[in-house]
């Protein structure tokens, strides 16, 4: 049976078969006559405000329905979903209209109206004197002078992200080429106002957050609606024509240093050393100086004393005083005795000796065991004699 056969739906009687396209057509096509204005099918008055149509009007097969599937898809084109971190820019005839946050959002399609969603939690990066990789230099932005007439190839990467989406898109024509310049501006300005050692080695952390302040204030200025996050300084030295002679500098730059720090250390340990032993000098000094004191306030009372005794008895405090002093002397030194009164003999005493031997003596009994016990030490005859024979003399010039 070929598909355009007019009885094709009819066979077998009742409504076994499928129904006839043709019939659909026209039910649809009557349908949508009725919706412009000839829903009863009759004559040529007006539905109420509607335009008079002919009772004989039709439209094409298929028209209708394809204005009406247009129409759904020009309405469901202006449906947009807006992400978390996003937000939506609806531009009605190309002028800016609002700012959707995100979730589910619809607007009058196009052309009427546009939208563009942009992420503004998104951290973007623009690289400053390198591309990609830090061994690929641009040394027309890295290449840079210092205030001390040095020149530095400094690389460096700004992170940023977006604070505000209108100014963005619509105050400036490329946003982020103006974060490579406002980048390439601000630090170009910090390193020539700062000395090479200070950009190179202590002053890096700070002269990246100048930079930052600096390249926030030049954004804002131009209104770019861009908020920088951090600045990364990747590489900071010297150029590579002069690189061996700066890393001999550098190198007897740290052997000074390193050589204070020695000098500082041993001074540390020597001088608080000195200081103590001139506070111990000065102590020794002082109580030096109070015994010397005392004892001549001593031999001076002393003295006053003597004086006061000999006023009372001149003759025996004379020969009292010889006696102290005979003795101290004698007390002190080896010792010859010569008796002229007993005939002329040489009487010779080796005190010297004896006094050798009873230090020995002694010496012997301290090294000695505790349980050894040690008697007196014998006395020559010869001796006891000498001994009675000088206190005789002794008691006759007394006498």
């Amino acid at each position: 049976m070929a598909w355009n056969d007019p009885q094709w739906g009819n066979r077998g009687g009742g409504n076994d078969g499928p129904p006839d396209l043709d019939e659909l057509w026209r039910r649809l096509n009557q349908r949508l006559n009725g919706l412009f204005g000839n829903k009863s099918g009759g004559g040529g008055g007006q539905d109420r405000g509607g335009p008079a149509m002919p009772s004989n009007f039709r439209l094409p097969g298929g028209i209708g329905l394809l204005i009406a599937i247009v129409a759904v898809v020009w309405a469901a084109s202006g449906f947009y979903i807006v992400d978390a971190g996003e937000r939506g820019v609806v531009l009605r005839f190309g002028k800016y209209s609002e700012t959707t946050m995100p979730g589910p959002r619809w607007h009058i399609p196009y052309p009427v109206e546009t939208s563009e969603v942009v992420n503004v939690e998104q951290v973007r990066t623009v690289e400053v004197g390198y591309r990609n990789n830090v061994r690929s230099k641009v040394l027309s932005e890295a290449l840079m002078l210092t205030d001390d007439e040095n020149i530095i190839d400094l690389q460096l990467s700004v992170q940023y992200t977006l604070k505000d989406p209108e100014d963005y898109l619509f105050m400036n024509r490329s946003p982020d080429e103006a974060v490579l310049g406002a980048a390439e501006t601000a630090i170009r300005e910090i390193v020539g106002k700062s000395k090479m050692d200070f950009v190179l080695y202590e002053g890096r952390a700070e002269v990246a957050d100048r930079a930052t302040k600096l390249m926030q204030e030049i954004l804002d200025r131009y209104r770019t609606g861009i908020n920088i996050s951090k600045v990364n300084m990747q590489n900071a030295q010297p150029p590579e024509q002069v690189q061996a002679a700066f890393d001999d500098a550098v190198k007897a730059g740290q052997d000074r240093e390193r050589l204070k720090n020695e000098g500082q250390a041993y001074a540390n340990d020597v001088i608080p050393k000195a200081r103590g032993v001139a506070s111990r000098l000065l102590e020794e000094a002082t109580g030096y100086k109070e015994r010397v004191i005392a004892n001549a306030e001593g031999e001076a009372s002393r003295f006053q004393q003597v004086l006061v005794e000999y006023s009372k008895a001149p003759q025996v405090t004379r020969e009292r005083l010889y006696q102290d002093t005979m003795q101290q002397v004698l007390s002190n030194t080896s010792k010859v005795l010569v008796d002229d009164k007993g005939g002329g003999n040489l009487l010779y005493l080796p005190l010297d000796k004896l006094m050798q031997a009873a230090g020995g003596v002694q010496a012997m009994a301290g090294n000695a065991s505790p349980t050894e016990s040690t008697g007196p030490v014998p006395l020559n005859p010869a001796d006891s004699r000498t001994r009675d024979a000088f206190r005789s003399r002794d008691r006759e010039v007394r006498q």
